[in-house]
């Protein structure tokens, strides 16, 4: 089933994950900084974790779609050094635990590692759609925030969520399940970060 039809045929998960308070308080400047502050540290060990699960599933992952894969997880490695530049400058410490949400998070891609290839291609392909799709209902983002969602929405991202859906598609199945739970992360790792400011 190609991914596009997906997102056709879940518009209230998608909708729900890609359109929480959370992301319209940034677009209109409502959020408190806190709640973001929040966000931001929980979203750096998030990605430390999806940077795991991506690199493993890069050495299992077939030959056409290790490209994407490692350009991904390269991606993610700047993305680390980033989060450490920007939480820095902003005074927060990136050594605190994981809150609830992001522990689940950390499971779901725990139990993805056991889930076959097409399985989990599909969801990191969901991981990144809803993101960039996320942030893009955001944008351009209050003064505040707007320099944070214009990096989570270059074109290089959208071009990087779109070979991953090539390769998602050339692997075929139905993969409804796991995108619906990669969407309910989604939404309680917003709900997290709302409530735990």
């Amino acid at each position: 089933m190609p991914t596009s039809d997906l997102l056709r045929d879940h518009p209230g998960p998608w909708d729900r994950a890609t359109r929480h308070p959370f992301l319209l308080g940034v677009r209109d400047g409502s959020l408190a900084a806190g709640a973001f502050d929040t966000w931001l540290v929980q979203d750096a060990r998030y990605v430390a974790d999806l940077l795991r699960f991506q690199a493993r599933l890069l050495a299992r992952a077939p030959r056409p779609a290790q490209a994407v894969l490692a350009g991904g997880a390269v991606a993610l490695v700047e993305e680390l050094a980033w989060f450490e530049e920007l939480t820095a400058r902003r005074g927060l410490d990136l050594d605190v635990p994981r809150l609830p949400a992001t522990a689940a998070y950390a499971e779901l891609l725990g139990r993805l590692d056991a889930a076959d290839v097409p399985t989990a291609l599909t969801a990191l392909w969901a991981i990144e759609r809803v993101y960039l799709d996320a942030w893009t209902a955001a944008a351009p983002g209050a003064e505040e925030y707007a320099e944070y969602v214009a990096h989570w929405t270059m074109p290089g991202f959208a071009a990087y969520v779109d070979g991953l859906a090539a390769a998602a598609d050339a692997l075929g199945g139905r993969h409804d399940d796991v995108v619906l739970e990669v969407l309910d992360a989604e939404v309680a790792f917003w709900d997290m970060a709302v409530g735990g400011a």
